[in-house]
């Protein structure tokens, strides 16, 4: 009597879980594709206010490649003088 009573009711209770994690599953399917264009949303909103700062960013990399270019001239032009200095005291001491 018992064994029968478990072989007509554990199926019909396999069978509503089983109904209860699809219907869970469809919900959370549904959930997570409203939150993935939302993100996608986000990610185009991002991407359009990036693009807006690219001439500013531009102009900033342009003027410290101008400011580095001018920094090195400066830097080659004092170490030549310092060179050039060094340089002429070696002279004078091998002439001597």
């Amino acid at each position: 009597m018992m064994v029968e009573f478990l072989q007509v009711f554990l199926p019909i209770i396999i069978y509503i879980l089983l109904i209860i994690i699809l219907i869970v599953g469809i919900v959370l399917g549904i959930k997570s594709i409203k939150t993935i264009s939302k993100v996608e949303k986000v990610v185009d909103d991002v991407n359009d206010k990036v693009k807006s700062l690219n001439g500013f960013f531009s102009i900033i990399d342009f003027t410290t490649d101008k400011i580095v270019s001018l920094t090195d001239k400066v830097v080659d032009g004092v170490s030549g003088l310092i060179g050039k200095i060094f340089k002429s005291k070696k002279n004078r001491k091998d002439e001597e």
